[in-house]
């Protein structure tokens, strides 16, 4: 039996984590913002590896936080950047994502976000993001 090209073989994408902020909302609602990241994902060939729900508490954040610092992940994916809390929580909640080396992707951007487009690098060949990068802003 003969393998597959290199090119041929399915590679996974680069490994990112959910984050949904989620202080009082309908079970619906929570299912179709996963869902979304989900979805994003998936057109973006990115792996998503789980989902933080933060209700109200620093407990998912420092979840986050612990595995952003493993080894081979590329960042974090929000709904959009209010995800990360009140304008006086989210800047500092960016920066300690950003500081491990994590970049903050965005479903659908904000009036503070920037959408751009970023190369990723995947074994040989390019795959690209709509990103933000939120050590630029």
């Amino acid at each position: 039996m003969t393998e597959p090209l290199t090119e041929q073989r399915p590679m996974p994408g680069p490994v990112v984590y959910g984050y949904l902020r989620l202080l009082r909302s309908a079970p619906a609602r929570r299912h179709a913002l996963r869902d979304a990241l989900a979805e994003y994902c998936r057109q973006h060939e990115l792996q998503l590896a789980g989902v933080f729900t933060d209700r109200g508490g620093e407990a998912a954040f420092a979840g986050l936080l612990d595995v952003l610092s493993a080894a081979g992940t590329y960042g974090v994916v929000l709904p959009a950047l209010a995800h990360l809390g009140p304008s006086q929580v989210a800047p500092e909640r960016a920066r300690r994502i950003t500081s491990v080396g994590a970049r903050l992707l965005l479903v659908r951007g904000g009036r503070l976000a920037e959408r751009r487009v970023l190369p990723v690098q995947r074994a040989t060949r390019l795959a690209t993001v709509s990103a933000f990068d939120a050590r630029r802003a």
